[in-house]
Parts: structure tokens; C-alpha cells; sequence
């Protein structure tokens, strides 16, 4: 079982960064396995909306963590899989790990930029 855990504060309030990262449409301006991003894609999503993400990685499963800082807010990402047979285990290990660990690491830098730099979320 791989598990990969990224924390960040964004010197935003905690509705603002909420209302970005639930809007689908935003996902590929900081994540890097995010490539397109269709349906309903423009606002924070509803309980009961479908969207279909397009990504260039094999993700499983994952939770983020949203909590007030004194700074704005906390931002966790937590990521955890399981390779469903032996040789994906060993690729794991020696490719795959450390590209989705790079690429989480580098998802959080980025939103932590595009919402901290103009102090205005799109």
C-alpha cells in the first residue's frame, strides 16, 4: 500500500480555497495529471453533478483536508493505493511512487501560486 501525503498553507480564507478546488474547471491550471476536465465544470460542484476529469497518471484513491490557519488555510492532500498484482508492485516501487509523489508535491506548489499570486481566485 503506497501512501502519499502533501500539506500546504495558502494564505487565503478557507471558503475561497474550498470554492477553487471544487470547481473542476480549475483542476488542470494546478494539477499536473489533470489534462481536461468536461460537463459541469465552471462552478463548485453539487452533490448529484457528474464531470469527467481526463488525467495522464493512474490515480486510486485519495482525501483533502481543508482547515483554518492563522495564515488562511491548511491545505492536506492524502493519496493512498494499492498495486492490484505483484510486477505493478515493483514498478511502483521503482517508477511510479516517485512520480506521483513529485507530481503532488508540485499540484500543491502550484495551487499554493495561483491563488496567493493576485490575491483574486478566477
Amino acid at each position: 500500500m503506497t501512501r502519499i501525503c502533501n500539506t500546504i498553507q495558502i494564505r487565503q480564507p478557507i471558503e475561497e480555497v474550498f470554492d477553487f478546488i471544487t470547481t473542476p474547471g480549475n483542476w488542470p491550471q494546478w494539477h499536473p495529471a489533470s489534462v481536461s476536465v468536461g460537463g459541469n465544470a465552471d462552478h463548485s460542484l453539487l452533490p448529484g453533478e457528474a464531470v469527467t476529469e481526463n488525467i495522464s497518471v493512474a490515480g486510486h484513491r485519495g482525501q483533502v483536508t481543508l482547515s483554518p490557519h492563522p495564515d488562511g488555510t491548511n491545505f492536506e492532500r492524502e493519496l493512498v493505493y494499492a498495486m492490484p498484482n505483484p510486477l505493478l508492485a515493483v514498478l511502483d516501487w521503482l517508477i511510479i511512487r516517485s512520480r506521483m509523489k513529485g507530481d503532488s508535491a508540485e499540484a500543491l506548489r502550484r495551487l499554493k501560486r495561483l491563488l496567493e499570486s493576485s490575491g483574486e481566485i478566477n
